[in-house]
């Protein structure tokens, strides 16, 4: 489980395809290599990865082909940042949401207005996910949580300000690039409770 706040940016230092998987080495900024455990789990632009080897200053993971599926992974090349969070610890301060590190599938960045204060975002979503997404409520975006300013019917606005846009990938986001997406997993508890569930609608 995370919480959405990102604590590093790392960069992809390999790339390898495994028949439909992906290993990745990631080089992470300021997460010592050395204090990851192999088999603890790292969200990485929103997605839950399995530490399986470290040292050298990297550490490995392997993307599967559900995961290449419904993420942007897929498209990880050398070179490419990645927001990066480690599991949440038990007693720690939960900042962000509830963030499961299970993208539900990815969206487009629309538009980018800088106002100063704070970077404006619209992200066009497919109405399967929107379905989910309320005003004021909280999205996983790249695994940043963020909160819904605006929804429509074609995506939604979320605002960050500069601290964010400098401390994760977001702030080189322009409108065209696909993002990660992971909506609120309340909602979709309540609607199956609710009997209004429609898998793979």
């Amino acid at each position: 489980m995370f919480t959405g706040l990102v604590e590093d940016i790392g960069t992809v230092a390999r790339a390898d395809r495994r028949s439909d998987a992906l290993v990745l080495a990631v080089r992470p900024a300021a997460i010592e290599v050395g204090s990851l455990a192999i088999g603890e789990s790292i969200c990485h632009d929103g997605v839950c990865l399995t530490v399986t080897e470290a040292g050298g200053g990297t550490y490995t993971v392997l993307a599967g082909a559900e995961t290449l599926a419904r993420t942007t992974l897929g498209k990880a090349r050398v070179g490419t940042k990645l927001n990066l969070e480690r599991a949440l610890a038990a007693g720690a301060r939960l900042g962000g949401h509830l963030v499961a590190g299970h993208v539900d599938g990815t969206g487009e960045l629309a538009a980018r207005v800088d106002r100063g204060a704070n970077l404006v975002l619209t992200v066009r979503a497919a109405p399967a996910l929107l379905r989910y997404v309320v005003e004021k409520g909280s999205i996983a975006v790249d695994g940043i949580s963020l909160t819904v300013n605006r929804v429509d019917e074609t995506g939604f606005d979320v605002a960050i300000i500069p601290h964010t846009a400098s401390a994760t990938t977001l702030g080189a986001r322009r409108p065209g690039d696909p993002v990660n997406l992971e909506v609120d997993v309340i909602g979709k508890y309540v609607e199956k409770l609710l009997g209004g569930y429609r898998p793979n609608v």
